[in-house]
Formats: structure tokens, sequence, C-alpha cells
């Protein structure tokens, strides 16, 4: 299905079942970084992460999960290697969750983020939003709106920056308060359409996508929820 963006939310503590199959469709390289990484913690949120974008991304393809590669760009954002062209991903982490989302012919960026505390979202929206934006996080009228406030468009700057590709620091002052069409920062005057995505309890997310056209977004839990058709 053209113009639509896909986006799941997945638990790093999935079942024991579920785990494993994220585990084995790891190529040999994410293996040795799940290997490096001291913390069991971080170990399995790399494990989770990678190995459920391999499997969704792979559904969408229509092709092993094992067998799909992604060559990093300028910054780092992964990309689809040329063997499979017009599939784009994208994978963020936060606390207990994971978000992945792919779609076809637009890059993508994904953003799922914690809630920051209110008592701390006042001094870094003065110190990395521009002025509206500083402004409508103060003036929420508790601290739980604050938190709510400030997540919320930070993770629409990440959304935005992931599909971008670019550093995130520059386009903290992006603009995207009440905006679902905004401009980079970096890479200057690119535009990439941005929309919220329903998340859990204490969580906030969004999704962002090359261009200003429209797109439909369709977000599931997975496992456990039906997945529709493959995208394409």
């Amino acid at each position: 299905m053209t113009g639509a963006v896909r986006v799941w939310i997945v638990p790093v503590d999935l079942p024991p079942q579920a785990a494993v199959r994220c585990r084995e469709v790891l190529d040999e390289s994410e293996r040795c970084r799940a290997a490096a990484l001291a913390n069991p913690r971080t170990r399995l949120e790399y494990e989770i992460g990678h190995g459920a974008l391999r499997i969704l991304a792979a559904r969408e393809l229509g092709a092993s999960p094992a067998a799909l590669r992604w060559a990093r760009g300028r910054y780092g954002k992964p990309e689809l290697t040329v063997q499979w062209p017009g599939l784009f991903t994208s994978l963020s982490h936060s606390g207990t969750l994971i978000a992945i989302s792919v779609a076809v012919g637009r890059a993508v960026g994904v953003d799922i983020q914690r809630l920051v505390p209110g008592s701390v979202a006042a001094a870094m929206s003065a110190r990395f939003y521009p002025p509206a934006e500083a402004e409508y996080v103060t003036a929420a009228p508790d601290m739980a709106v604050r938190a709510d406030r400030f997540t919320r468009l930070w993770s629409r700057k990440e959304a935005v920056v992931k599909a971008a590709g670019g550093r995130l620091w520059p386009n903290l002052r992006m603009a995207v308060l009440h905006r679902d069409v905004v401009i980079c920062a970096e890479p200057p005057g690119a535009a990439y359409r941005v929309a919220d995505i329903t998340a859990p309890e204490d969580f906030r997310a969004a999704v962002a996508v090359a261009g200003a056209a429209p797109f439909v977004t369709e977000s599931s839990f997975w496992p456990g929820e039906e997945e529709g058709p493959p995208l394409r």
C-alpha cells in the first residue's frame, strides 16, 4: 500500500520464544556488537530491536530476515542496501519499549520517548527549543502537562531528524509545534511531514517522512496484534 507508513511498538521484554527468534536472525556484525555490550540490559535492547526490525522489514519485502543488509549514511543513519530498493526503515528505543517503522518510497523516521520529568522540562526546553516552544512548555498548568508537552515535541523533532539522516542538535530549534510539515535546519530547507503516534502510558511517539505529501499511519503492537498486508 503506497502512501502508508507502518509503525510497531515492541516491548524489550518479549516472551522467550519471540526473543529467541529476534536473536536468531541477527547477522554476524550485529552479534559481535551485541556481545561487546557489557550491560546485559543494553545487550537485550539491541538484540530485540535489531532482530524485530529484520523480521518486520523482511515481511514487507518477502525476504529472509537474516539476509537483509543495511549501510550507514553520513551521520550514521542505517538504510537498506541496493538489493532492496524502495523500502525505508527506522528504529527507536526508550526505556522498556522499541518503535519500528517502515515506509515505501519515502525516507522515514520514528521516535519513542519515555516522559521527561516536568521538573526538568522547562530548563531543557529553554536551552534547546525555539522561544515559542519553550514558552508553550513552561506555560503548562502542571508538571504532568509540562512533561507531556516537552516529550511530545522532542519525539517529533527526533522523528524528523531520523527521517532526514542528519544530526539532532542543529535541529532541536526546528519548529514542530502545531505543524504537520516542518523544515529542517540540517539539511537546510528540506521538508518533512510529521505525525504523533499513540503510545503506551508514560511514553510519547512520532513518525516523519520525507516530503510534504500526506501519508497514512498504521500502528500496532508486535508481537500479538494482527498485521495488515504488506505495504507493497
